[in-house]
């Protein structure tokens, strides 16, 4: 998706009655084509070749050597276009004792010691939906590479394979806590550092309406911001990092932010520099000011939000807004475009290579 946003003409190469393909329905589909082939079947590698000959980049999501049984692995997908990028995006990885095991986004940031690193003093790590691993270290990785794959092709005018594992990806996001751990400045303890929610000033506060605002005052400018906002003097309080106190201090501010409604305490901070801000659910994202003022969100083909293309290129900028395509829409066009003539194209749709 975000390579299509930026205008890559992408094409997804799909299995036909994919259970999971979410066709029009899916976001992560929008701006690119959809042809519908069967690796399995006789000839379908020979087609696929055809199209990475006059591609720039193959992207695969197949568990390592999947990719070369079916007959369109780098060996070949090279061979018939040296200066393809050829874009492998994985869980564990292409090598390792892991690498073909099944696995999911918690699998992954589990192994990688960053799912160790969320939730509360008292409770078990807490699952951050499928974001890390899945989506930053994953597509976001992969994404990255394959543009810096396509970047030096354009100078050595050769291609190479870009090995995206999610669990590299998930351990890149988490750079800096690993240094941390190692210099002594994170607490084995989870729900006991700066920014784990064990400081009352880096936490979400209930407030009297049942809703919850959010407040990083991690900076002494900030802090005192949020004191005064909350109607506490400075001088009469402990220390900022006296962890000592911070348990007393977040029953404290607790007990405050329950004292308002969440709209209540907006209007407090705003213009303000203490870092507070609403816990929007989803469906009010769309509505708040500085979302709006951006253009956040975005209608898409179907008429309903979506988020909009990024990040923002001032000269080229991204289009997010295009159609979704119906499955397999697009399967003789595109090949055509890559050279098979009418009667090629019947013979793959009789073999069942094609739908």
């Amino acid at each position: 998706m975000m390579l299509a946003d930026m205008g890559a003409e992408v094409v997804r190469l799909r299995r036909p009655d994919d259970p999971l393909d979410g066709g029009q329905q899916q976001p992560l589909h929008r701006g690119k084509s959809s042809l519908d082939i069967d690796l399995k079947v006789a000839g379908a590698s020979d087609v696929v070749l055809r199209i990475a000959a006059q591609a720039d980049g193959l992207i695969e999501g197949f568990r390592p050597g999947v990719a070369e049984r079916l007959g369109v692995g780098p060996v070949e997908s090279l061979a018939a276009n040296p200066r393809l990028v050829y874009g492998r995006v994985t869980g564990w990885g292409q090598d390792g004792p892991l690498a073909t095991a099944a696995g999911h986004d918690i699998n992954y940031i589990a192994l990688t010691g960053v799912l160790d690193l969320i939730g509360s003093k008292e409770g078990p790590p807490v699952i951050p939906l499928n974001l890390l691993a899945d989506f930053g270290g994953g597509g976001m990785l992969l994404a990255f590479g394959v543009v810096c794959g396509l970047l030096e092709a354009e100078r050595s005018g050769l291609g190479q394979v870009i090995d995206a594992a999610m669990v590299d990806g998930a351990a890149h996001l988490a750079s800096f806590l690993y240094k941390f751990e190692t210099a002594g400045f994170w607490k084995p303890e989870r729900g006991t550092n700066i920014l784990d929610g064990g400081a009352p000033f880096y936490d979400t506060y209930e407030t009297s309406d049942g809703e919850h605002v959010a407040v990083g005052a991690i900076e002494p400018q900030f802090y005192a911001a949020l004191l005064e906002g909350l109607g506490l003097a400075a001088e009469s309080l402990p220390k900022q990092n006296d962890q000592s106190t911070w348990v007393s201090m977040r029953e404290r501010f607790a007990a405050i932010f329950r004292s308002k409604t969440r709209e209540e305490w907006c209007r407090a901070f705003d213009g303000t520099d203490a870092c507070v801000a609403p816990v929007l659910a989803l469906s009010e994202v769309h509505a708040h000011p500085h979302n709006a003022a951006r253009s956040l969100l975005m209608a898409g083909a179907d008429g309903k939000l979506e988020p909009g293309a990024a990040p923002r290129l001032s000269r080229t900028p991204g289009v997010a807004g295009r159609a979704r395509p119906e499955v397999g829409a697009h399967t003789r066009e595109v090949l055509a475009a890559a050279g098979f003539d009418a009667d090629e194209l019947d013979r793959l749709v009789d073999a069942g290579v094609i739908g």
